[in-house]
């Protein structure tokens, strides 16, 4: 998989996810809408720069009235990019915040399907695998996709609504991967009890 965009500097402040963070009772719920439905994803503390970039673009509405712009049932889906608001189709997948971030790698976390991953641009000209500031896919292989895995950051996971990751990826696209009809999200942040979350959605927690 491919990232086509450049990258300029890498200047943000991020969130400080501490060993307090781990031990907190609450977590970010997220929850992405379509016209297709909507999922739920969780976002992993141990890969904090991920998730706070996430949770901030999230609450700043970063992600809202963008398009998962990228398709291929069987594989995954991809979104995120700011360019896919606009009405040039050709310049979807080559946008973002103007910054990336360092790969935090995690042999907890692999590519089984319903990981959200942080797309890139390749090791030619990317060979630290830094993450893009914006643009994430969704695997929706039932078998997962895990020769991706240490190339490309896991730093979430559906946990409801994976039928609606499946529904996104069947839609009818062009030559590019891009489906014909935009599938606009909207993405919300709530903070939510651990056991709460466990009690509705059945995630169990890794302990470190």
């Amino acid at each position: 998989m491919k990232q086509l965009f450049f990258v300029f500097a890498f200047a943000i402040s991020f969130y400080s996810y501490s060993q307090k963070a781990k031990l907190s009772k609450k977590d970010n719920l997220i929850t992405i809408s379509t016209s297709l439905g909507s999922f739920t994803l969780l976002l992993f503390d141990e890969t904090p720069k991920h998730k706070a970039n996430f949770i901030k673009l999230t609450n700043e509405k970063y992600y809202d009235s963008t398009s998962f712009h990228r398709i291929i049932d069987g594989f995954m889906i991809q979104g995120g990019d700011p360019n896919s608001k606009d009405k040039d189709p050709n310049n979807d997948g080559a946008g973002g915040p103007g910054y990336t971030i360092p790969a935090e790698f995690n042999t907890k976390y692999t590519h089984v399907k319903g990981a959200v991953a942080a797309a890139r641009m390749g090791d030619q000209v990317n060979p630290a695998k830094e993450s893009s500031g914006s643009q994430f896919y969704i695997v929706e292989n039932n078998e997962g996709t895990h020769f991706l895995d240490n190339n490309y950051t896991v730093f979430g996971q559906v946990i409801a609504g994976i039928d609606v990751v499946e529904k996104i990826a069947v839609q009818q696209k062009d030559g590019r991967d891009r489906p014909l009809n935009d599938i606009k999200m909207s993405v919300k942040n709530q903070l939510v009890k651990k056991k709460k979350i466990t009690k509705l959605y059945g995630y169990k927690y890794i302990q470190s």
